[in-house]
């Protein structure tokens, strides 16, 4: 951008600059008063406009581009620059395309001020059906009235309808050579892939806080305001990015300020925000812990107009800024960035954890949403800093897990050691206490069930059997239904619990034999009072649970996070034996099973 703020440009002789402005015009806006002029007046969209010059200077001037982006980027304002530049014309001087527009041209004036006949400009957003469409491809075949192409300019192109789109599409690709098109859209994606694939696309970017800073600077000056560096910062963060919307809140603040200028309390007088320092101070003192102490700040600034929802999203930004401390000390700050947020960011990155941090973030955002869904939003906000301030007390698992050890005679059998962490402030957020604690214990593999000829000497046999063979169905019958009376080899019998399948006997018979090629008795008992095989493991569990739970450690994690509970417990995995050695050829050795099965293992 040159260092003279969209300088003016003499009319060349011609048509559109014989008439006179009247004498005394009304006010304009900041945003229309200062909309750039030429491709040189936009801000942060270098690439697009380098891409542009060198397809002109080329002489690949496409028939189609859209502009997109989000709002206030000048997506507009490009358009009607690139119609300026297509129809380019000074007598005597140039007269082709050019985006090189040193001044006004025989239709300069009239493209920028949408009047010219030959570049229409079109609404989509109230021009959506497909007889709008029609009329345009109708006119296209035309050659135009004065100006070298005729331009059509359709603003928020989204919005056309399905069959508008279709019926665009065989003129967007094959378009009279005199005629282009120029698409402006906020919502890319609902622009159909055919249309966007016959048009050259631009991303227009949001402005970046220090270039728009640096161009508020050059307005205030040329309209002769004094503003705050401070107060420029604001509406920079506030804008996002959007050059329309930092204009219109300078405008705005202007008003407000009156003969005072344009301060930092008055622009956050206006738009009901709080003071920087004092919501580096709400999280610090959440981050610590000092419920009472934020809640009295928090309770102040909503006194003062600040809305609940947004004191979050600030405290949320400021949680923000110091992770990208932590995470990247040395990158240079955005311009946003006050003195005392940088001092006190870099403080808190020294102290706090990327965990806290992290955690931190989810608190707040998901309060930022309760706080504006609420019909209470300054009790959400007071709540989600509660759980903040809560969870800043709270140790990190590992913490936990040390200072339980040490505080114990009894260090947990075959628990890893724990990793190395040093000792943080209070202020450092921990994780919430998982709703069960879990004693992890893994058991030995058990070995592989008997084969079809192998000898059954115990039920567990059969179900294992059953496994091997792959009858999920029989396996489940057998472990849940059945109470075991007698079993020997070739004989069965049991009772069957309240709702079993009354032919499981049958079933079973008929599978053994096939499977083991004998002969077997199944048959059903009255009253046999043992346990399943499910009950009977359900109680090993029990007991296992009970024991883990008598252990000291574990007995202090339930005590101290309440609510907790055991799940489940496990054994470490135990280490294979060693391999036997290889027999030798004339050896004659016998080998014992090397993972014999017990009985806790079926």
């Amino acid at each position: 951008m040159s260092d003279t703020l969209f300088p003016a440009q003499s009319p060349a002789p011609g048509p559109s600059a014989a008439s006179s402005a009247p004498a005394a015009s009304p006010y304009r806006v900041l945003a229309r008063k200062y909309r750039p002029q030429r491709f040189e007046d936009l801000i942060g969209q270098e690439a697009m406009v380098r891409t542009l010059a060198n397809s002109f200077a080329a002489g690949r001037i496409h028939q189609a581009y859209i502009f997109t982006g989000v709002r206030g980027t000048g997506k507009t304002t490009t358009a009607r620059i690139l119609a300026r530049a297509l129809n380019y014309s000074v007598p005597g001087k140039i007269d082709r395309p050019s985006v090189d527009l040193p001044e006004l041209g025989v239709h300069c004036q009239a493209i920028m001020d949408s009047r010219h006949v030959d570049v229409i400009e079109m609404d989509a957003a109230s021009h959506t059906g497909v007889d709008d469409v029609r009329e345009i491809i109708e006119n296209a075949r035309y050659r135009p009235v004065s100006a070298r192409t005729k331009v059509y300019i359709i603003d928020e192109v989204h919005m056309l309808s399905k069959q508008a789109f279709n019926a665009l599409l065989k003129t967007l690709e094959e378009p009279p050579a005199h005629v282009k098109f120029l698409f402006a859209t906020t919502e890319i994606e609902k622009v159909p892939i055919t249309v966007r694939s016959r048009c050259i696309r631009f991303d227009l970017k949001r402005i970046e806080s220090g270039l728009m800073i640096r161009h508020l600077e050059r307005i205030a000056a040329a309209e002769g305001v004094a503003v705050e560096p401070e107060a420029l910062a604001i509406i920079a963060r506030v804008a996002e990015g959007s050059v329309r919307d930092a204009l219109s809140l300078l405008d705005q603040g202007i008003a407000y300020g009156g003969s005072g200028g344009v301060t930092a309390l008055s622009v956050r007088d206006m738009l009901g925000l709080s003071d920087r320092g004092e919501i580096v101070t709400l999280f610090e003192r959440a981050m610590k812990g000092e419920i009472a102490e934020a809640l009295d700040l928090m309770r102040e600034l909503y006194r003062v107009g600040a809305d609940p929802a947004d004191i979050l999203l600030e405290v949320a930004e400021v949680c923000h800024y110091v992770t990208q401390v932590k995470i990247a000390p040395d990158a240079p700050d955005e311009a946003t960035i006050g003195e005392v947020q940088r001092e006190k960011g870099r403080e808190f990155a020294r102290r706090l954890s990327i965990g806290a941090l992290t955690r931190a973030w989810q608190i707040l955002l998901k309060g930022f949403d309760d706080a504006n869904d609420s019909p209470r939003p300054l009790a959400s906000a007071e709540m989600a800093l509660i759980r903040l301030a809560y969870a800043s007390d709270l140790p990190t698992p590992e913490d936990a897990l040390r200072k339980l050890a040490e505080t114990t005679d009894y260090a947990p059998r075959h628990a890893p050691p724990l990793p190395h962490a040093g000792a943080g402030p209070r202020g450092s957020l921990s994780a919430a206490a998982a709703p069960a604690a879990r004693v992890v214990e893994s058991r030995p593999d058990p070995a592989a069930p008997p084969g079809p000829t192998a000898r059954l000497v115990r039920f567990e046999d059969v179900v294992a059997l059953a496994r091997a063979r792959r009858d999920i169905k029989l396996v489940q019958a057998l472990e849940r239904d059945v109470r075991l009376e007698r079993f020997e080899q070739g004989s069965i019998a049991f009772s069957l619990v309240e709702g079993a399948s009354p032919v499981l006997a049958q079933t079973l018979a008929k599978r053994l034999q096939e499977w083991t090629g004998e002969r077997w008795m199944v048959a059903l008992a009255q009253g046999a009072g043992a346990a399943t095989l499910r009950e009977m493991q359900a109680a090993r569990e029990q007991e296992r649970t009970l024991d883990a739970a008598a252990h000291p450690v574990v007995r202090k994690v339930l005590e101290r996070f309440k609510g907790a509970r055991i799940v489940e417990v496990r054994t470490p995995q135990a280490a294979p034996p060693p391999a036997p050695p290889s027999p030798q050829p004339d050896d004659d050795v016998g080998y014992a099973d090397a993972n014999p099965v017990e009985d806790d293992d079926l």
